[in-house]
């Protein structure tokens, strides 16, 4: 007799165990604090720029500004064109004058368009909310006319105070008037069902 072989066991490998901490659905993650921040990432940052925008567009629109403006133009214009040939720096076609006032111009466009398009948005907001308030008090109207013209109704229904009164005098003329046509000491006639029993 030969002797049986067993058969091999293959040794199962196991699941290496992830040392990695499992993710929760159920609780938010942790942010992540990046040493080098993005100036235009998230609406924090955003809505920081649009403020500014609005800000540089709301001071561009007022007469201070223009004061400013025209002061340093003259000052700039009066220097180069009064002072000495060797403290000029920017003689008679003023040409760095006109790329200063052209690199204003370029950088004030964009920003007060965007001034404009925080403001239309929030115009189209606030538009929205009265136009959901409107409607939403027109259908109040409606319903509190409903209920005014079924209040009415009800109440064209229902016994007015003269209208008892009329009634009750009626009614309190014609039992004056069955008292008088009745003879005095006569008893009022029972009904026999009211009379109790009968002698026999």
């Amino acid at each position: 007799m030969t002797p049986e072989k067993k058969p091999d066991k293959k040794v199962e490998a196991t699941p290496k165990q992830d040392d990695r901490p499992r993710v929760r659905l159920d609780q938010p993650r942790e942010l992540r604090r990046n040493l080098v921040t993005n100036p235009f990432r998230g609406s924090s940052d955003t809505d920081r720029f649009g403020r500014f925008a609005e800000q540089f567009a709301r001071f561009m629109g007022t007469a201070r500004f223009l004061i400013y403006m025209t002061f340093f133009v003259a000052v700039w214009v009066g220097w180069n064109w009064l002072a000495p040939d060797s403290w000029r720096f920017d003689d008679y076609p003023f040409i760095f004058l006109t790329l200063m006032l052209s690199l204003q111009a370029s950088y004030a466009a964009p920003l007060i368009l965007l001034a404009q398009n925080r403001q239309e948005v929030r115009d189209r907001v606030v538009t929205e909310q009265d136009r959901k308030n409107a409607s939403q008090q027109q259908a109040d109207m409606e319903f509190l006319a409903r209920e005014v013209a079924s209040l009415r109704m009800a109440l064209g229904e229902v016994a007015t105070r003269d209208f008892l009164r009329s009634e009750l005098r009626g009614l309190l003329e014609d039992l004056e008037e069955r008292a008088a046509e009745e003879p005095e000491g006569d008893e009022p006639l029972v009904p026999a069902d009211e009379s109790g029993p009968q002698p026999t």
